[in-house]
């Protein structure tokens, strides 16, 4: 296991490095694409650009430029931005990281908690009214857009019903945990609930596939003979192999939306995440914070995925010899 777990993070670390490279060249290398001009601006005469690139390092060799960028962005930590000069990009990440971390680890953990329990509820009632009730409100869920939810939740709580039953509802926006626990809450519980809507459908019906299968398989018929109860078979030998594509997928998910894919949301419920930032970022073309945000997204993704693989190879010791 130890074995395993040391090849796939250092295979995380190529890849990582790939990326990096992948998205300087995209950025910095594509014909046409000339960070001086963006700078300096449309009109700059050429002895403005020829100096701007001087200042800036983007008259030298590629590599030599690459290895600058990760050398101010990782160690040095002091790239700035080609828009506004002078902020530095990691600071910005910094701020921007604390939003997106406490709406996706809030989200998924009632996402997670819903869709287990109404996939193992499904699965246990097949044939009942229950079984395809939950899938039905499944479906709906995973049908409706975040933003659509977001504008309709903001809609109720912050003009048609706030006077009345959501008066305790904060206006969009974003306060930190360690200025007000009691407001960051508030502030993110209806974000919490917009996003988990999405994947909470999504996960309970997986789980309810997986676990009907399961309990078809041949091990559980063994256990049926042996007189083991239901809920025992249902609980300690077809949900823990049901919740390997759970894992999967939960990294996957968790991975993205860390990395800024809940950017609707955060734009919905006004949320200063690091979606936000990237959005901003690439409307204004400004490279350097690109380069930060994606290396920063990059980062949990492949993260994310590493993990999942190390629990998949915990729960299915037949993956480590792969």
């Amino acid at each position: 296991m130890f074995y395993f777990i040391v090849r796939r993070f250092a295979s995380a670390i190529l890849v990582l490095f790939a990326i990096s490279v992948t998205v300087f060249l995209i950025f910095f290398a594509t014909p046409g694409v000339d960070p001086a001009a963006r700078i300096a601006g449309r009109s700059a005469s050429p002895q403005i650009l020829a100096q701007v690139a001087k200042e800036f390092g983007l008259n030298r060799p590629l590599p030599i430029r690459y290895l600058l960028m990760m050398e101010h962005l990782f160690i040095k930590q002091d790239l700035t931005s080609y828009v506004n000069i002078g902020d530095r990009v990691v600071p910005q990440i910094t701020q921007a990281a604390p939003v997106t971390l406490s709406l996706v680890i809030g989200a998924a953990v009632i996402w997670l908690i819903v869709g287990v329990l109404g996939g193992v509820v499904a699965a246990a009632n097949q044939g009942k009214f229950i079984d395809p009730f939950i899938m039905f409100i499944g479906i709906a869920a995973v049908s409706v857009p975040a933003y659509w939810l977001g504008e309709v939740m903001n809609l109720l709580t912050q003009s048609k019903f706030h006077t009345s039953i959501f008066s305790w509802v904060p206006p969009p926006g974003y306060v930190s945990f360690t200025t007000s626990p009691s407001q960051w809450f508030l502030h993110l519980l209806f974000p919490w609930l917009t996003l988990a809507a999405l994947y909470a459908g999504i996960y309970a019906r997986v789980l309810r596939a997986e676990l009907v299968n399961a309990l078809n398989e041949d091990y559980i018929r063994t256990a049926r003979a042996k007189g083991l109860s239901e809920r025992r078979i249902l609980f300690r030998h077809a949900l823990r192999c049901s919740l390997i594509s759970i894992v999967s997928l939960f990294g996957l998910d968790f991975g993205a939306l860390i990395g800024g894919a809940a950017l609707l949301t955060e734009v919905v419920f006004g949320l200063p995440g690091v979606g936000l930032l990237t959005y901003t970022s690439l409307q204004n073309l400004d490279l350097p914070v690109i380069m930060g945000c994606v290396m920063y997204g990059a980062f949990f993704v492949v993260l994310a995925n590493a993990v999942v693989d190390v629990l998949y190879a915990y729960l299915d010791p037949r993956v480590r010899l792969a």
